[in-house]
Formats: C-alpha cells, structure tokens, sequence
C-alpha cells in the first residue's frame, strides 16, 4: 500500500465515529440538490403548460403548484440548515480527534524529534495544520455531493431540452476541468508553503518571547523585530501567491467560461428559437439548467483552495503521526514493580543519527545498588547523553544496558521511568499553583505525602512563606520563584515519586552559594539508599560521591572510588 493510501485510510478512518451523522448529512446534501434541480422545472410546467391552457382554472394550477414549490423551499431550507450545523459540528468533532492524536503522539516521541524540531513548529502543527481540516471534512462529503447531482440533473435536463444546445456546451466542459487541474496544483503548491511559514513564524515567536530576557539584557529587541518582520514578510508572500493564483482560477472559471456558455446559448437558442425548432419556454429553461451546469464549476475555485488548504494541514499532521518513537518496545516487554538499582554498561555506543559519528562507543562499566556515582569530564563530552540512556530518553545505537541483570529493551518504558527520577540543570516549573508543580512527581498523592516531601527537599519552609502557602500560582517556567526554589520544588516532586534510581544533571551549577547549599542537603537526602547518578564539575557535588568516573567522550579515563 503507498504512502498515499495510507493517509487517505487514515483521512477517512476519521468518520468513522460519527457514521450515522455523515449519512444524514449526505442525505440532507441529496435532498438540496434534488430540489433544487426540481423547482425550475415547476417554473417550466407553469410556463409552458399552465398559462399556456386553454381549459381549466389556471389559477387554481398556480396556486396548487406555488404550494408545492414553497413545501419543497421549506425542506430545501431545513436540510440545508441541518447539514451546515450538523455538519460543522462533525468537522470540529473530528478536528478535535486528531488533534488529541497528535498531542498523544507527541508523547511517544523521543528527545531526538524535538532536539531537530522547532518548538513553534511543533505547536503549529497542533493549532494552526488542523484548523481548516474541519472545513475541509464537513463541506469535502456534501459539496461533491451537491455539485455532482447538480451537475448530472441539469445535463440530462439538457439533454432532454435540446440535445444540439447541450453537446454545444458540453464542447467547453473539458477546457474548463483541465484548466481546474492544472490550478489545482498550483494551488496545492502554494498551500503547503504557506503552511511551512507560518509555521516559521510560530516558531520565531516562541523564539523571542521564550527568551524575552535574553533579548532585552543584550538590548536585542530591533534585531528580533527585524528577523520577526523577514518571517512576517514571506508568510506574506505565500498567502500573495494564494490570492494570486486563486483570482484567477477564479476569473477563468466564473466569468469567462460561464459567460462565453451563456453566450453560446443565446446565440443558438436565438437562432433554433427562429427556426421554431425551440421554444420560447424551452429556451428560458435551458437557460437555467445551463447556468446549473456551470454553476459547480465557479465553486471548484473555492472547493479547490479549501481542499488544498485542508489536505495540505493533514499532510503534515501526518508526517508527525507517521514518524515512530525512536525508543522501540517489543510486544512482549515486562513491567517491573520492584528494582534494586544494579546498572552495568556493556560496549554501549551512541549516535544521534545513523550518518553521525559515534559521540561514544564501546562503553563498559557497572554501578552496584544504592551507589553513588559522580560522573565529570569536560563540557560537551556526552555525560549527559550518557545518562539519557538510563531512562530511555534515547536508544543505544549499540551494545545494552542491563538493569539488575535485565537489558532494558526487555522493559516496558513507562515500567522503567517510574523506577527513575531525574533533576536536571534547567529546573522546568509548570504554570500553575506550587502544590501542582509537587504533585505532578505522584498525581492523586494525599495531602500529607505532599508536604513530607516539601519538608524533605527543604522547601517547605519558603512555600508556607508565601501569601498562598501550597496554593501560591507561580508564573510560566516559575519565573516568580528564584532558581534554587525552583529546584527545591523539582526535587520534591521526585522525592513524592520515590524512585530507586536518581539522576542528577548538574542540578547546582547555575545557583548561588545559598541556594546551592540548600539543594545540595536536598539532594543528599534524595540519593540516600537510592543508586545515584550525578553529572557535575563542582567539588562540593563530588565530595558526598562514593565513586567518580572521569568521561572523555570515548571511554572513562579514570576512576577514584573513595568508600
């Protein structure tokens, strides 16, 4: 199966769930376009046989038949306001699927996905891609559904009119639908780079704002305008070229093909009309089913641009989704409820991608249970890649990791990561209160568990300080907080999770002498019967290790072991 069908699988494995909502959508379209090629030939009947009755009560005829015509309006106009709510409603439902999709996807992924992607990129995808998805998955079903009927009804009207008139027009159909496709490709063209730059500018906005103080400590603000505004401006450009191409698809569709067969029609309706092989009520529906033939094809211009745009947005919805985590687990990978903590490298050898060079390769060496290991070399060596391939942030491109004496590819992932906590440099905090930032180490932890490991982390004490205590709401990123209280709080939310295995990424680097103080009792508490893992330069962070392992990139140089 080609990569194409599997998307169009998966496009149309979306409606699925709301089946029943499609049919009665679909069949409220039937019914539109039905009546609607129905009404002109009651104006047809009235005018060429009703008035033109000798016998009879004609106003009887016309007032029975205005009846009907406006019982016909009246379910014309409820099928159409059923499709056009219900069936937004549908394409919202769906959007909304695959966007919860893709978030969930995203979770699967690995470090390596969004150490290449841009974070507003990412996020564009998720807003942005699948916004007129949801156009594109009400009107795709119900317009093809109106215009083809449409279509068909009125040519076979046509046809049983006037045959000569109906082949004449049908002379221009082909024009008009190889110039829709060669469009159509330019259309689809221009919709994916437009998406791509919008996308470019997400992604300079996150830039920018996330690093807002960065930007005003170097006094930087007119150049980010600047590279804002280069962004804005080819974003700009693409959305141009849209409107450019669109204009005139649709100039070539709606006047100049319509007109051109309107005027044809005309001229030899006119001409049939004098030869009386046509009448005059005969040429004034001709008119109208004529104008119904082409009617859909105008509409192919707005059809067009929305397909594009929809296609174009599930596209890359689908590159996302079809992009595999690149941690791997087997079918028949174990959950382990309890872990003692032996880790042992053997020739482990790492890459982040297959054309790179190793960062290293043929790496052996063990960690007994509730040992504690300094891991230092100079900076950039690859300490803290090294440790990422404990939790599985990333794979070992060759040899294993064994966890008490079990590779850790036999391990479910999610089994492993509960059994490991990590505190990193950066300390991430969340928006929200400071008790949500501590939970989130154990959702649905009581009340009491959550302060025991405040206490433990020795952050207690500054959270009760503050006007809320535990339900204080900090800032994004805990901008309010200072950096060892950020730290503190991560730390507690690892102490809440109660790992056997800890990893300590040079969590004291960026703090001052207080702070650090602070979190190194934090930290010494943490690791206390726990195998620990810790990444630093700092004497102070060495000087509790019972082991320091000195890492050049290829190998460890040197070992000290002090207990």
């Amino acid at each position: 199966m080609s990569v194409n069908d599997k998307r169009i699988r998966m496009f149309f494995s979306y409606y699925k769930p709301y089946r029943g909502l499609l049919a009665a959508d679909i069949i409220a379209a039937l019914v539109v376009s039905v009546i609607s090629l129905v009404l002109p030939l009651c104006v047809r009947y009235i005018t060429k046989d009703v008035l033109r009755s000798s016998g009879g009560n004609i106003a009887y005829s016309l007032m029975a038949i205005a009846l009907v015509m406006l019982g016909l309006i009246i379910l014309q106009s409820a099928c159409a306001l059923f499709y056009d709510h219900k069936g937004h409603d549908m394409g919202a439902r769906m959007e909304r699927d695959m966007r919860n999709d893709l978030f969930a996807h995203y979770q699967t992924l690995g470090f390596s996905f969004f150490d290449r992607e841009k974070t507003g990129a990412v996020i564009s995808r998720v807003t942005n891609d699948l916004l007129s998805i949801a156009e594109l998955c009400h009107h795709g079903p119900e317009d093809i559904i109106i215009y083809a009927m449409t279509f068909i009804g009125a040519l076979i009207i046509l046809i049983t009119i006037n045959l000569e008139l109906a082949l004449g027009i049908c002379v221009f159909l082909p024009v008009m639908f190889i110039f829709s496709a060669l469009y159509g490709k330019t259309l689809k063209k221009a919709y994916t780079q437009s998406r791509e730059q919008i996308a470019t500018v997400n992604a300079r906005i996150e830039d920018s704002i996330a690093g807002i103080r960065t930007v005003k400590s170097f006094g930087n603000e007119e150049l980010e305008i600047t590279r804002f505004r280069d962004a804005n401006e080819r974003f700009y450009q693409s959305r141009a070229a849209i409107y450019k191409h669109e204009a005139r698809y649709y100039t070539g569709i709606s006047i100049f093909f319509t007109r051109l067969i309107m005027v044809v029609t005309v001229v030899f309706g006119g001409l049939k009309l004098s030869g009386a092989s046509l009448d005059i009520a005969d040429l004034l529906s001709f008119l109208l089913y004529a104008d119904y033939l082409t009617a859909p094809l105008p509409q192919l211009a707005r059809i067009t641009a929305q397909y594009q745009e929809g296609i174009s947005g599930f596209n890359r919805f689908m590159d996302v989704m079809e992009t595999s985590g690149e941690v791997y687990e087997h079918q028949n990978a174990l959950n382990i409820s309890k872990v003692k903590g032996d880790i042992e490298f053997l020739q482990v050898g790492f890459k982040y991608n297959a054309g790179n060079d190793y960062v290293f390769k043929d790496l052996s060496f063990k960690v007994r249970s509730g040992e504690y290991i300094a891991l230092t070399g100079p900076s950039g060596i690859g300490k803290t890649t090294l440790c990422s391939l404990i939790p599985r942030f990333y794979e070992v491109s060759s040899g294993a990791i064994l966890l008490d004496g079990r590779d850790l590819r036999d391990i479910g992932v999610q089994s492993l990561r509960k059994h490991i906590g990590v505190v990193q440099q950066d300390a991430y905090i969340f928006a929200g209160t400071i008790r949500e930032n501590i939970v989130y180490g154990k959702p649905g932890a009581p009340e009491d568990a959550i302060i025991a490991a405040a206490r433990q982390s020795h952050a207690h004490s500054f959270i009760t300080a503050l006007p809320q205590g535990y339900d204080t709401v900090i800032g994004p990123k805990g901008v309010t907080l200072s950096g060892g209280q950020r730290q503190r709080l991560c730390i507690a939310r690892v102490f809440l999770k109660d790992p056997a295995i800890l990893i300590f990424d040079e969590a004291t680097s960026a703090l001052d002498y207080e702070s650090e103080q602070a979190v190194q009792e934090s930290l010494k508490a943490l690791a206390r019967n726990r195998t620990t893992f810790v990444i630093a330069h700092r004497l102070s962070t060495l000087k509790d290790a019972d082991r320091i392992l000195v890492f050049n990139g290829q190998e460890i140089r040197e070992q000290i072991t002090f207990k």
